[in-house]
């Protein structure tokens, strides 16, 4: 495995895409965990491919037809619920399959042959190219700054959102920025683990890492590690077995998820 990140550029943005991925999850995972927008995050996955089906259709980079989709999709489900009660989760089935239909549509009607949509659908780190490359280490830059730069306002609003705004926190301001930020986290790993399977990637580090810490830094810089962990092992496990590599990746972060319960079920036994 490293003599091949060694020596194949391909091998090489792959385990870059991986560590990035990593930061993003570390980060924003922990958030939508601990927010509660795991299935607004799933709907904006699978709502993003009609902005995919749209790149190709225009003739753009894909990613960035999904980044569309799901900013619209993630600020417009917030906007209806406040605006109508509606249960969120209605809104969010309604966008989650207009945008898989819309992006159906859009490569059916796209000149030419048809493109392969299972990078999108499934995930294929090995396929990672320099452009997508430079688009997840500028989504990891931005999701970086955003956070960190305002930490102490991020934990105030997160976890006590009435009181962020009795103390002069602009809450709305951060509810958008949040949004969008989540929408450019789930879209970024599309092309890592695929629409279907990137919810998890987002979910499962945070919840290994809330069996151990229940502090937010913590959670996420531990959430990172993990990510690290089972990236580059389902990475691994993808290269030597020829599988695809979303589904390793996944398959090894879920074992890890059953072997930490396990492991603190037995140690949480020893020290009583």
């Amino acid at each position: 495995m490293i003599s091949a990140i060694l020596n194949y550029p391909f091998m090489q943005q792959a385990f870059l895409a991986a560590l990035l991925a990593s930061v993003i999850c570390g980060i924003m995972g922990t958030i939508i965990v601990e927010k509660q927008m795991v299935s607004l995050s799933s709907g904006i996955a699978h709502a993003s491919f009609g902005g995919i089906g749209a790149g190709y259709f225009l003739g753009i980079e894909p990613i960035i037809g999904g980044f569309v989709f799901a900013i619209i999709t993630s600020l417009s489900v917030n906007k209806i619920q406040k605006k109508t009660g509606a249960n969120t989760g209605t809104i969010v089935s309604m966008f989650w399959s207009a945008g898989m239909a819309l992006g159906i549509l859009f490569i059916f009607v796209t000149p030419g042959y048809p493109p392969d949509m299972t990078s999108y659908l499934f995930g294929d780190i090995l396929a990672v190219n320099k452009t997508y490359l430079w688009i997840i280490l500028a989504v990891t830059i931005v999701v970086v700054l955003a956070i960190f730069s305002y930490f102490n306002y991020w934990k105030l609003y997160l976890f006590d959102e009435e009181y962020a705004e009795i103390m002069g926190i602009k809450t709305k301001a951060f509810e958008i920025v949040l949004y969008v930020l989540v929408a450019l986290s789930v879209v970024i790993l599309i092309k890592v683990v695929g629409i279907i399977l990137s919810i998890a990637l987002l979910s499962i580090p945070p919840a290994i890492s809330r069996l151990f810490t229940d502090k937010l830094i913590n959670m996420m810089l531990l959430s990172g590690i993990i990510g690290v962990i089972f990236n580059i092992s389902g990475l691994t496990v993808s290269y030597y077995l020829n599988i695809p590599s979303g589904a390793s990746i996944i398959l090894v972060g879920t074992g890890f998820y059953f072997l930490s319960l396990l492991g603190k079920k037995i140690f949480t036994r020893t020290i009583e």
